[in-house]
């Protein structure tokens, strides 16, 4: 797979970032304090960038992920990277939530991530194709440092406090390679029914969500063969 392409999508007003703040999952006053860093985000981060970075994502209210990528600080007030085939969807769809705050979005150019090396740390890249199809703790952006659990009230939190305190965590985002190049949506069998799907991939290597118990089962995409390759933050 070629490299993936992203826009930022500016967001200036006075009112910036309260309105942000109640929409996405992470919260914004970490782009205040001490620079956050990690892998997944030095990969996704625009490299224009002058300012702080954080992941977040931005959840329906049934806590499905319609976005994730990086926030960070501009001279005007903020910026998010989006999947360029969602840039201008995004921009819609958060128009209808900005009611009467003081907030602009402007569409941007922005560049390309990798998405082989996405894959080998464990960072979903959510496009059109992806969007509204996971939680964010199946896609592990929990785990990833995308998700504040006591910053407040935003679409779909109530799904992700109740499966953060619950412990109900039972499909993850997990790394495999494959015995056969395999595409994004996908679906993942144990041999007899479908127990999950490719979100991600490249070559022989993907990002699959799939049940932890059958992680290091045999499993299969079409005919091909799954070998499961762990990734290091799952198992801390």
């Amino acid at each position: 797979m070629s490299e993936l392409p992203y826009k930022t999508i500016s967001v200036s007003g006075s009112d910036a970032f309260e309105f942000l703040q109640s929409q996405l999952t992470n919260d914004l006053q970490l782009l205040q304090s001490t620079p956050q860093t990690s892998h997944c985000l030095a990969a996704m981060q625009e490299c224009e960038s002058s300012g702080n970075s954080i992941l977040s994502a931005w959840c329906n209210p049934k806590g499905r992920v319609i976005w994730f990528g990086t926030v960070f600080t501009t001279e005007n007030g903020y910026a998010m990277s989006v999947a360029a085939d969602m840039a201008d969807e995004i921009v819609q769809r958060l128009t209808v939530f900005r009611f009467r705050s003081k907030v602009e979005f402007t569409i941007g150019d922005g560049g390309t991530v990798d998405p082989k090396f996405l894959i080998s740390i464990g960072c979903p890249f959510i496009a059109a194709a992806q969007s509204e199809q996971f939680t964010p703790h199946m896609l592990n952006l929990d785990l990833l440092g995308a998700v504040s659990i006591d910053k407040g009230c935003y679409p779909g939190q109530e799904v992700v406090a109740r499966t953060h305190y619950r412990g109900a965590t039972k499909r993850r985002l997990m790394r495999f390679e494959s015995a056969a190049p395999t595409k994004p949506g996908d679906k993942v069998s144990d041999g007899e029914r479908d127990v999950g799907e490719v979100v991600n991939a490249s070559d022989d290597e993907l990002l699959a969500v799939v049940p932890l118990i059958k992680a290091d089962q045999q499993l299969i995409v079409g005919k091909a063969k799954l070998i499961h390759s762990p990734l290091p933050y799952l198992q801390e």
